[in-house]
């Protein structure tokens, strides 16, 4: 066991039962012709969190942790696309629409590849969900389960949107969740600060807030027989 220093409160967690979850770090959403380039968004918000994703990851997977990666996409028919959610958005630039990395936010194509940055290695899996949230018509909550997690340490983007949806699901599910809050980000910085200020709220109503340094300090105190 190890103790995180976390809002609200110090968190324990073994490591042998925990997973890092980083969400949606796509070309998509983080590279100029992107889904969320073509929304309006200005993606180089995005990129404060790429370094201390990397930071986390490397620390993660020194400890041996299960690290698992999503990706928001869609079958290239649109099968599983709400026709809500296609509708979004000026022709041209919508779901599905070609763009600079290929058809926006459809999987296969270059834009819904994760970004070289935080490619995953091998033997860590990816989850393809075709919403927000990471459980969302996924096989994410077997894969926890048969790997024994009940704490999931989260990062990715975005911090409001797909990052709060995984959280809820999670907790939810019973799991605990630590979200490394510099390990994510927003178009909108006070939507990040505020996600962030929600989760830990009232004792921790969704789970604990993290920084990426205290984090990657309690794993280097992983024993080897914990990894």
């Amino acid at each position: 066991m190890v103790l995180v220093d976390a809002q609200p409160a110090p968190i324990a967690l073994d490591p042998r039962h925990t997973a890092l979850l980083v969400i949606d770090m796509q070309r998509d959403f983080l590279e100029p012709g992107g889904f969320g380039a073509a929304l309006g968004n200005d993606v180089s918000l995005l990129g404060a969190a790429v370094e201390p994703c990397r930071m986390l990851l490397a620390a993660a997977r020194a400890a041996g942790l299960t690290i698992i990666h999503t990706r928001e996409g869609h079958r290239p028919d649109l099968s599983d696309a709400p026709p809500a959610k296609v509708e979004r958005g000026p022709p041209g630039l919508r779901i599905g629409d070609p763009g600079p990395m290929g058809r926006i936010l459809i999987r296969g194509e270059p834009g819904h590849e994760i970004i070289p940055a935080l490619a995953p290695e091998p033997g860590e899996p990816v989850i393809d969900k075709p919403g927000k949230g990471a459980f969302y018509q996924t096989d994410l909550d077997l894969v926890l389960r048969n790997r024994g997690v009940d704490t999931l340490l989260v990062a990715g983007v975005t911090t409001e949107v797909c990052v709060h949806t995984s959280v809820r699901e999670a907790n939810d599910r019973g799991l605990r969740c630590i979200v490394v809050g510099d390990c994510c980000a927003s178009y909108f910085p006070d939507f990040h600060a505020t996600a962030l200020a929600m989760i830990a709220a009232q004792g921790g109503i969704f789970g604990w807030v993290a920084t990426v340094a205290a984090v990657a300090q309690a794993l280097d105190e992983v024993l080897p027989n914990e990894r």
